[in-house]
């Protein structure tokens, strides 16, 4: 069994950005022999460590079977893409960064829905005059369902978002959307506005370890020397 640790982050976008920047403060740059378009690195400072550039999806995905040790990934993909995901990972470390809110947003003219009770009115009211059950559009398929159920609401149909799901509404292909938020800006521009009990996550960058990877003592002996300088590195912005 290799005792090289897999560390799993993401290949482009903010994210990766401030990933690099955050390993970089640490001490541990990432390094890519051939640049942006090498999906296998390196870090500086720590040997016996495998980078794997990958979306974070992806990253859940890998975190959740085992082929990545450690990983940084938002929270709200590993919830959202990873069954059971206490006993699959755990969430070791919030890195201050990519916050973002999971939220239910409604179109503004529903000046009477403020809540996601009046949601379940609108819901029911909806179903019983139209015989049709209202569509929510989102990428987050499990976290809304998860969401809905444990605020009792049933009349209603996911419709699964590949694009701008903001735009779905004023398309006609959607009463209302689960989306990730970070200032609103966009909902707002949408002439949408977040339901007042209706951020499902408050979701950021988190240090996530596999349960299930082949942890070994080389591979144990490796992600405790990152979680030194990470934790170095949080004490000296304190």
């Amino acid at each position: 069994m290799s005792d090289t640790l897999i560390l799993a982050v993401p290949s482009k976008g903010r994210l990766q950005e401030n990933v690099q920047a955050f390993f970089a403060r640490a001490g541990m740059p990432l390094l890519q022999a051939r640049g942006a378009r090498d999906y296998r690195g390196a870090i500086g400072g720590v040997e016996n460590v495998e980078v794997a550039y990958l979306s974070a999806s992806e990253i859940a995905a890998a975190l959740a079977s085992g082929t990545a040790h450690v990983g940084v990934t938002g929270e709200d993909l590993v919830r959202e893409n990873i069954s059971h995901a206490d006993t699959r990972v755990a969430l070791l470390e919030k890195l201050g960064f990519g916050h973002a809110n999971v939220v239910v947003a409604v179109p503004q003219a529903w000046i009477d829905v403020r809540t996601m009770d009046d949601l379940d009115d609108v819901a029911s009211h909806f179903h019983s005059r139209t015989g049709r059950r209202i569509r929510v559009a989102t990428k987050y398929v499990n976290l809304t369902r998860g969401f809905f159920a444990r605020h009792g609401i049933v009349d209603y149909r996911i419709v699964e978002s590949a694009g701008a799901t903001e735009g779905t509404p004023a398309a006609g292909s959607a009463e209302l959307i689960v989306d990730i938020t970070t200032t609103g800006a966009t909902l707002s521009a949408n002439a949408l506005k977040v339901v007042d009990d209706g951020v499902m996550l408050r979701s950021e960058a988190n240090l996530v370890a596999s349960l299930t990877a082949p942890w070994t003592a080389g591979t144990r002996a490796v992600a405790r020397a990152i979680f030194d300088r990470m934790a170095a590195e949080k004490r000296a912005r304190t």
